[in-house]
């Protein structure tokens, strides 16, 4: 279990010197063992916030803590550490695993990047992970497009827990699926951090699913964190306009989705 923190984080888009920041001196905590929930519209800034969390994107002030420590990405033993620690699993599985590489190849390859096992361990690790993650084991020797969307996301998201990380960070996962592939796969990953005792930040747009994840929820627009608090208190009273506008988009959000929590 890992705990993060990003301190008055600021990151900048490309383009004239007086852009607006994609990140504009963001402060969030992820307690270990917690999930913390990021809601916003496109644009607002999440996968910016995910990308400089995991030293994809150039960060110009701030700064990111994992149990105190600074993240540092200058050399190959510092992106080493933080794979160790922080995983992510994108929107898209279709470019996130090779198309070439089987199930069980895409498993191993992440189940040996820090550690040796042998063949038998192996096959042992990946029959784990894809059961961690709801597949049958049968489905090893497939390729990605013997998959459907929802079983792709599946083989990423065990890729993520092949290295054991304290921290997953999840950015728009269910996003590309099926509504009803979506709501499994958010059940999956309830279970897996409370399984696991994993810490997560999951990223979303849809506000029922970051809501139904989450004991922590972030609203950012415009680059900034507009208001952030417990789940039960960003849906019974929210505070900020730009809240309870999203709120309002989802009229049966408030009646049902705190009973899902709590199951």
């Amino acid at each position: 279990m890992t705990t993060l923190q990003v301190i008055d984080l600021t990151v900048r888009r490309s383009g004239p010197r007086d852009s607006p920041a994609a990140v504009d001196g963001v402060s969030l905590e992820i307690p270990s063992g917690t999930t913390l929930g990021l809601v916003g519209e496109s644009g607002s800034g999440k996968s910016s916030l995910a990308g400089a969390i995991v030293g994809l994107v150039p960060v110009q002030g701030g700064q990111v803590l994992l149990d105190g420590r600074e993240i540092r990405t200058r050399t190959v033993r510092d992106r080493r550490r933080l794979g160790r620690l922080v995983q992510i699993v994108l929107q898209d599985p279709d470019t996130a695993l090779d198309p070439r590489m089987t199930a069980r190849q895409t498993l191993v390859e992440g189940a040996t990047v820090f550690r040796r096992l042998d063949r038998a361990a192996r096959a042992e690790r990946v029959t784990e992970l894809l059961g961690l993650v709801g597949l049958d084991p049968r489905l090893a020797d497939r390729l990605p497009r013997q998959l459907s969307g929802g079983q792709r996301q599946r083989v990423a998201l065990a890729r993520s827990l092949s290295v054991k990380p304290g921290l997953l960070i999840a950015d728009e996962i269910t996003s590309a699926l099926d509504v009803s592939v979506q709501a499994s796969v958010l059940n999956t990953i309830r279970e897996l951090q409370s399984q696991l005792g994993l810490s997560m930040l999951f990223i979303g747009h849809n506000l029922p699913a970051v809501c139904h994840i989450s004991d922590v929820v972030a609203v950012m627009r415009h680059g900034r964190i507009v208001e952030i608090a417990p789940t039960e208190t960003i849906l019974r009273t929210p505070r900020h306009p730009y809240t309870r506008t999203l709120l309002a988009s989802v009229p049966s959000l408030r009646t049902s989705l705190p009973g899902q929590r709590s199951s």
